[in-house]
Order: C-alpha cells, then sequence, then structure tokens
C-alpha cells in the first residue's frame, strides 16, 4: 500500500525493543489507530518530538499487515506547558483517558478530535478553572456521542419553567415532576443558562464564558454523573497517579 497523510495527536505511547515506540494516535478521518515509530527513542531521530504524548502534528504513514508504521511526521503542538506543570498534567491525563475509551478505528472522530484539542488548549495554555473546563469537555463530548440532554424544556411534561436535571431521563424537568424521579438534582438559574450554552455553543465559542464557584459545582456533578452514567464507568480525577 502506498503512504497515508493524515493530522493527529498522540494519546498513548508505549516503548517497544531499546529505540522504537508503538504510540495510539488519534486522527479526525481514521479515528484511533496503532502505529509503530522505529528508532523515535533514538536521541538525533526525526520522529522523537512528534512521537511524544499528547502532540499534536502531521504525520506519513505506512499501512503495514497489522498496524501503521511512522514514515515522517511534523510537530504542531506539543502542548509544552502540560509537560511542566503537574496539576494541568493531570486534568489532560484525565480527558485523555475518556477520550480513548470512547474512540474506536474506523471512526469519523473530527469533532471529538476538535473538542480534545480545544479543551487541551484552555488547560495548557490559559489560567480558566479546571474544574469548569473539565465539565464543559464531559457535557459537550456527550452530546458528541449521541447523549444530548433535552435541554429545552421538561422530558417530561414539556413545561418551560424548569430547575432539576434528570440523569435518568437525560434532560431538564419541572419542579413537579422532578418529585418522581428521586436522582433529579436541582440546579440554579445560572447553571440551567450555562447547561444551554454548553450544548448549543460552536466549538470555538465553548469556552467562552466564565461561571461563579456555585455555579461551577454544579456543572461538575452533572459532567461528572451524566459521564459515568452514560460510559457506564466511574472516572476519577486522581485516578492517574
Amino acid at each position: 500500500m502506498g503512504t497515508i497523510k493524515t493530522k493527529g495527536i498522540i494519546i498513548a505511547e508505549h516503548n517497544m525493543g531499546d529505540f522504537d515506540k508503538m504510540l495510539t494516535i488519534l486522527t479526525p478521518g481514521m479515528g484511533k489507530i496503532s502505529c509503530a515509530a522505529k528508532g523515535a527513542r533514538r536521541p538525533k531521530s526525526g520522529l522523537l518530538a512528534g512521537s511524544q504524548l499528547l502532540c499534536f502534528g502531521e504525520y506519513i504513514l505506512y499501512k503495514g499487515a497489522s498496524t501503521y508504521n511512522m514514515n515522517s511526521c511534523d510537530t504542531i503542538e506539543v502542548f509544552y506547558n502540560l509537560r511542566t506543570d503537574l496539576d494541568k498534567l493531570k486534568y489532560a491525563s484525565h480527558i485523555t483517558k475518556i477520550i480513548s475509551d470512547v474512540t474506536t478505528e474506523n471512526q469519523n472522530s473530527y469533532l471529538i478530535l476538535q473538542l480534545f484539542l480545544n479543551t487541551l488548549y484552555m488547560i495548557s495554555e490559559t489560567d480558566k478553572n479546571r474544574d469548569l473546563v473539565l465539565a464543559i469537555f464531559k457535557i459537550k463530548l456527550m452530546c458528541l456521542l449521541g447523549f444530548k440532554p433535552n435541554i429545552s424544556e421538561c422530558v417530561t411534561c414539556k413545561e418551560k419553567e424548569v430547575n432539576f436535571f434528570s440523569f435518568k431521563d437525560n434532560g431538564l424537568k419541572c419542579v413537579n415532576c422532578a418529585k418522581q424521579d428521586t436522582g433529579a438534582m436541582e440546579i440554579s438559574k445560572a447553571t440551567e443558562t450555562a447547561l444551554k450554552y454548553i450544548v448549543l455553543a460552536p466549538p470555538k465559542k465553548l469556552y467562552s464564558f466564565n461561571v461563579k464557584e456555585d455555579t461551577i459545582k454544579e456543572l461538575e456533578i452533572i459532567g461528572k454523573l451524566y459521564t459515568n452514567d452514560k460510559l457506564e464507568k466511574e472516572y476519577k480525577l486522581e485516578d492517574i497517579y
């Protein structure tokens, strides 16, 4: 087969032998792929920079019998600050774990990759509250995976005045319907507004708002519980240590 040119980000790396690496790359068109980078650990290798974890680059690959092989790469963004700040790295590693779990090979991953890169940029290059960034990421990712919550009205009776979030029924509920849903969470008007913005915002505008600490806490709970429920797995921020 011929060579393939694609952009992608390294979401996992494992050493092989003395100088090689086996990489997992998330690409926009081919989804999550495995790729061997032979000689990438040699000090003068042309693959050294582009084969690091969380490096976003443009790659020339050759498809072998069971995996891809990396011929060359040009780095686009290395997210240097993630490598020098342990707290930022903790958040980046957390979202990388989730991204790895929800992506597969031969999948159109353009929107997921776009969200991933935008989120890494916010963590790496800004001082935006990282709990807010993580909450926004999780809620938006669930939307991309087909779990978009109903935010326009009560999911049960269509009432427009809503102030509860139902994890069971995937959306907002009015106070009367929430009485029948023991797991529904009461939320403030600010959280309702923020939630609606997150669901509907275009990618480049997703992180362009700030809210108070109490709203961040509510969004954090929604993002965590909604993600754990839909992916049927408990994700903990401290799991990387």
